[in-house]
């Protein structure tokens, strides 16, 4: 990339320690330490409600509206919700449970709790609109945090819910509340601040628990992970000394994320409020019939710093390459464009710089960073400039990792202020966790860009337990091959399933995106995958962009042979998808064992696409 000093200069410098061990592993951390942070959240709030009482702080959509809040409403309204849940005498740990979708009541709810000592957890809607399984995932939950209280937004719309796990406490609904028996209306909770309050969030230390976050719980019981307040304020500080012009610019977010992750929740909620910023709610997804609203919102607020996943990049660039005003809204004031939960395949990299080019000047900053629920969430930042996708960055100020061989890999552990230290009533789990040494063991791989050179950054090697090994004894790494694959079948592929476990070639289980149905016709919004993949456009295209990723990485081990189009999209209830976009492959794996089946089925099914076919040769 080009030298951009301007650009350089609002960030930190890439920089690292590296020590090497004489066992085989090594250890990075960044030369920079951790400065001073917070003592809880709440010291935010305090702060900006005195220093700039009259900016926007929360906004959301009102009948076609932004219903805006400042800084000093939004204090006024948790000091007067805080003294309503201290009237409850709840007892020590119980948390307040969201299970409703992100809005600015939630947002003013949860801030009250933890402004006087009381944790948040919230769940996945989807755990709470899927009744079909009589919200079995929902009462397991349940069962491990033992809330106190549950809000939702309406009574109606999560009566059913509501009605399957039966809460043993209070259930406070900001609408509708006489749909459920016994229930409070939110307005209830709202009471005279009392000096009850400020005693209350004096008693707040940096071990408090903050928010209870809850792991996907996909492979057995969920285990709640404690988030301090002090892990949530380390973090937040690291952030800021990798990206120092948060501190420089106007912070204004326009975020759909939900709280129920980490990215959402500590990542986004919190660096907006940290840095004294402006939090828009999107009430849109990067989804079919919902994305048309998050473009709206995106002309409406023009916002300086943009969160998304790959997913949510790929469903929003059609509109970006063909409205010149929605590019201009999002990169005109753009700071930075961020993307996690996934690897950025390279194609919607290069689509997203050619679309800043056509409004800007100064080149797009991209940044990612790495991290898990377990700590707070980064462990890693992409505070330089980079040319290509692909790097997670280096250790932010505070964070040590260490990396230990492991098989052709190198599993990363990590330790620092920022990482968690016990599951929720689990010590065995918690125990299970860490090392010798006090790492937590966080499963995934990584190396250096160059080992030469260590300030270049970390590659992403994958899951150390998703790797897999084809009959011939070859390893595959998925994390890293699976980014490669999306982004050679772009724009007809979302993302994809790699198998091959003991076969003998690598097949992949890919889920369509619309341009993949739109090669049909009209006729391929109805068309079931099998009817898809019979037609010759569709076989050329998805041909071709196998054939393309095979030539750039001949060996058997890093493209795929073979695949097969699945006619549904990931499940986030079942949890072949996280919240956040990223597809939790042993769980796919298990929920599309049929597709698995039908790809190395000895009698070639006619829906399976192969890699040689296009040139007439047998698979």
């Amino acid at each position: 990339m080009t030298d951009f000093p301007n650009l350089a200069a609002r960030l930190a410098p890439a920089e690292v320690i590296f020590e090497p061990r004489d066992n085989g592993e090594f250890v990075l951390r960044s030369p920079q330490p951790l400065q001073p942070y917070a003592r809880c959240i709440g010291e935010w709030l305090e702060r900006w409600a005195r220093e700039r009482p009259d900016q926007v702080y929360l906004a959301e959509r009102h009948n076609g509206g932004w219903h805006r809040m400042t800084y000093r409403e939004v204090r006024q309204r948790v000091g007067s919700l805080a003294q309503g849940l201290l009237d409850l005498d709840i007892p020590a740990g119980r948390p307040l449970l969201n299970l409703s979708d992100i809005d600015v009541d939630q947002a003013l709810l949860s801030l009250a709790a933890m402004h006087v000592g009381i944790p948040v957890a919230t769940t996945s809607v989807a755990y709470s609109r899927s009744t079909g399984d009589g919200c079995s995932k929902l009462k397991a939950i349940i069962e491990v945090l033992d809330p106190a209280v549950i809000f939702v937004s309406d009574g109606d719309t999560y009566y059913r819910a509501l009605q399957l796990v039966k809460p043993d406490c209070l259930v406070v609904a900001a609408r509708n509340a006489q749909e459920y028996p016994g229930a409070w209306s939110l307005a209830q909770l709202y009471k005279t601040e009392t000096p009850a309050v400020m005693e209350a969030f004096a008693r707040i230390t940096g071990d408090t628990p903050a928010r209870y976050l809850m792991t996907s719980g996909s492979t057995g019981t969920p285990k709640a992970v404690i988030n301090s307040h002090g892990m949530l304020c380390a973090n937040q500080q690291a952030i800021a000394q990798c990206w120092p012009f948060l501190e420089q610019v106007p912070v204004v977010v326009l975020d759909w994320l939900p709280w129920s992750h980490v990215f959402g929740a500590n990542h986004n909620f919190n660096l907006v409020l940290r840095n004294g910023g402006s939090l828009y709610i999107d009430d849109g997804r990067p989804v079919p019939g919902l994305i048309e609203r998050s473009i709206e919102n995106i002309k409406l607020v023009k916002p300086t710093l943009y969160f998304n996943v790959p997913r949510g990049y790929d469903a929003l660039l059609p509109y970006l390459e063909r409205d010149e005003a929605l590019a201009q809204a999002l990169f005109g004031r753009l700071e930075l464009l961020f993307y996690a939960a996934a690897s950025l395949p390279g194609s919607t990299w290069d689509r997203l710089v050619a679309c800043g080019r056509t409004v800007r000047s100064e080149p797009l900053f991209f940044a990612s960073e790495w991290g898990a629920t377990e700590t707070s969430p980064v462990l890693t930042s992409v505070h330089y400039l980079i040319d290509r996708p692909g790097t997670i960055g280096l250790p932010v100020p505070g964070t040590e990792i260490k990396f230990v061989p492991s098989g052709d890999k190198h599993e990363m552990r990590v330790r620092g202020p920022s990482v968690f230290r016990e599951y929720l009533g689990a010590p065995e789990k918690t125990a299970e966790a860490f090392d010798a040494e006090g790492f937590y063991c966080i499963g995934d791989a990584g190396r250096l860009v160059d080992p030469e050179r260590p300030e270049l950054g970390i590659q992403f090697d994958g899951r150390v337990t998703e790797d897999f090994k084809l009959s011939s004894g070859t390893w595959v790494s998925v994390g890293t091959l699976r980014p490669k694959l999306v982004s050679a079948l772009a724009p007809y592929a979302t993302d994809c399933v790699i198998c091959g476990h003991d076969q003998e070639m690598i097949g992949a289980l890919i889920y369509p995106g619309p341009a993949l149905r739109e090669l049909a016709g009209a006729a391929g919004a109805s068309m079931s995958a099998d009817e898809l993949a019979l037609l010759p456009e569709v076989r050329l295209a998805l041909c071709a962009g196998l054939q393309a990723l095979a030539k750039e990485c001949p060996a058997s081990s890093q493209h795929a042979f073979r695949a097969l189009i699945l006619d549904t999209p990931p499940s986030l209830e079942a949890g072949e998808i996280t919240d956040k976009g990223y597809i939790n492959q042993r769980t796919a794996l298990s929920l599309r064992a049929e597709q698995v089946k039908r790809l190395y089925a000895d009698s070639l099914d006619p829906a399976v696409i192969l890699l040689a076919e296009a040139y007439g040769e047998p698979a």
